[in-house]
Parts: C-alpha cells; sequence; structure tokens
C-alpha cells in the first residue's frame, strides 16, 4: 500500500511539472512578436519614438526585434520584408517613407500583419500614423519666428522635404510668408542627404549664411537636427542671442539646453511628445491587435493626433527639470 501511495504521488508530481511545462510552452508560443522601425537613429527624434516603442513593448513582456535603417531606403525596404518574413504579429515604424516604401506596406497588410507609424504621413495600407498636428505645429513655429523679429526683416530657412511632417511645417511657413510681405526670405537651403545629413546642412547653411552675411534677420529650421547645426555656425561667426533668433521644431534635450544658454542662439522649438508617441503606438497595438478592440475606438481617421507646446526661455526651465 505504502508503494502504491508513492507511486500516486510520483505520477501526481509528474503530472503536475508535466502541466506547469505545458503552460510555460503555450505561454512562451503565444508571446506577441512586435516589428519596431526607426528610418534614422542619428537623428535623434527617430531614435527616441523607436527606443519609447521597444522599451513599452518590452515592459509588456513582449519579444522585440528593433532595426535602425540608417537614413538608406533600400535598408529599410530590406527591413520591412524581413519583418514581414518573421511574421511578426504587428510593426511599428518610426519616420518611414508611406510613398516609396509602398509595396512594403501593401505586403504586411496582404500578410495580417497590422502597421503602425509614427510622424511618417498616412498610408492606405497601414492602421494609423501617430504624429502632432503639423500644420498647428508649423504656424506656431513660424508665428513665433515672425513676432520676435517684429513681422518685418529677412530671414533664411532649412528645410527637409522628403520627411512629410518637415514637408508640411515648411508649406506652412510659405503660407505665413505669403500673407506678411514685410518679410522676406532670402534664401533656403533643402536637405537632400539623409545618410550624411549633418555634412550637408552644414555645407548648405554655412554657404546660405555666407551669401547673406550682414542681411538676416532671423533663421527658421525645419527641425531641431537642423538647428543645431545652424546655432554652432551661427555662434562661431560670433553671434549673439537675440541678434539673428532661430526657431525650429521638435524639443528634446539638447534643443532646452540651447534655449536656456545664453550664448545659444536657438529661442523656441515647438516640443512634439516623441517618447509619448512611442508607447502610444505599442498601447494601440495592444488594443487592436491583441485585445481585438476596433480600429475606431483609438483613431477615427488615418491620423492620431498628439499635443505640441512651444518652448521658449519663459517655460523652458519646466522641461529641463
Amino acid at each position: 500500500m505504502a508503494g502504491l501511495k508513492k507511486w500516486i504521488v510520483s505520477a501526481a508530481a509528474l503530472l503536475g511539472l508535466g502541466a506547469w511545462l505545458g503552460a510555460a510552452a503555450t505561454a512562451q508560443a503565444q508571446t506577441f512578436e512586435l516589428g519596431v522601425i526607426g528610418f534614422q537613429f542619428s537623428s535623434e527624434t527617430h531614435a527616441r519614438v523607436a527606443n519609447a516603442a521597444a522599451a513599452a513593448a518590452k515592459a509588456r513582456g513582449w519579444n522585440v526585434t528593433l532595426l535602425n535603417s540608417e537614413g538608406s531606403l533600400p535598408k529599410h525596404a530590406e527591413q520591412f520584408d524581413a519583418l514581414i518574413a518573421k511574421k511578426v504579429g504587428a510593426i511599428i515604424i518610426a519616420m518611414g517613407k508611406p510613398v516609396e516604401a509602398d509595396a512594403q506596406f501593401k505586403a504586411a497588410k496582404e500578410a495580417g500583419i497590422p502597421v503602425i507609424t509614427v510622424q511618417s504621413g498616412s498610408s492606405m495600407h497601414a492602421l494609423f500614423d501617430i504624429q502632432s498636428n503639423e500644420y498647428k505645429v508649423g504656424s506656431e513655429a513660424a508665428l513665433y519666428l515672425l513676432g520676435e523679429l517684429g513681422y518685418q526683416g529677412n530671414i533664411v530657412t532649412a528645410r527637409f522635404d522628403l520627411n512629410a511632417a518637415s514637408r508640411i511645417r515648411g508649406k506652412v511657413l510659405d503660407a505665413v510668408l505669403s500673407e506678411n510681405q514685410s518679410i522676406k526670405e532670402l534664401g533656403k537651403f533643402s536637405m537632400a542627404r539623409t545618410q550624411s545629413w549633418r555634412d550637408d546642412v552644414r555645407a548648405g547653411m554655412q554657404a546660405l549664411l555666407l551669401q547673406n552675411q550682414g542681411k538676416i534677420n532671423g533663421i527658421w529650421a525645419s527641425f531641431d537636427g537642423q538647428a543645431y547645426i545652424i546655432d554652432d555656425l551661427l555662434r562661431a561667426q560670433g553671434i549673439k542671442k537675440g541678434q539673428i533668433p532661430l526657431v525650429s521644431i521638435d524639443g528634446g534635450k539638447e534643443s532646452y539646453a540651447r534655449i536656456a544658454d545664453p550664448d545659444s542662439t536657438f529661442v523656441a522649438t515647438v516640443a512634439i511628445p516623441f517618447e509619448a508617441m512611442g508607447k502610444q503606438a505599442v498601447d494601440a497595438v495592444q488594443a487592436i491587435v491583441v485585445e481585438k478592440k476596433p480600429k475606431s475606438s483609438i483613431a477615427s481617421g488615418p491620423y492620431l493626433f498628439t499635443e505640441a507646446i512651444l518652448v521658449d526661455k519663459n517655460n523652458v526651465k519646466q522641461f529641463m527639470q
């Protein structure tokens, strides 16, 4: 009888162990797989979104494949294709290229893999794009610069038309300038390269500043990364804060430090909550893909908008804390 009891206990233990192993295997098999692609990690904002999304997903216990396209469209397409082939549960793309990578967006949709983009522009094959209202953001930056100049004087601009958000900001600036004829745009630099964009901006803006030396009253940049380079160029020329106010868009630690720095020409930025956007994308995947809630419960159209805040000397200390 003692032997029978011992056998029963051993069998029960084995059954319990088998059930635990089976549950563990099932849980492992059900671990959600998320792919995250940032188009250009050397651009701080791309990295901020992608890293925040990856961190939020890992906090949920998901497996994350985090990729950096390094500003290369061919590499971006290859990475997109690789995630589709891997059959991940969903894909989040930071500052992607819906037009150039349309074939990949379509392939993901056909494979049943939901795609959410951040600051990329809309795609008919994606669920939606999480972004700030770039029309509002663009007008805030443009009007702030004009206010600094008293709505008269000469400006030069640094643009980036290959990105939807930056392109919209530039178009809004053009609309503002068309209604304010006392402000003249002396020249503009349009960033063309993505992999070596810093060198491109430095060379282009250096030439523009030299061509218009002594004539420039203010400078507008389409994103803060450009503004950092311009600020350094102006400082090297001995320009002091307030002499040629520099205004841009994006926000971040370096932006706030420069705005607070009395030796910097950078006076204001419209701060976009990039980390919050990355987390929003993961929360949306959880709701729509994992919990099977309708997309309309998160976003009613092709965009999910987040608020941006103008930061200047009056409130910059709040953002530096």
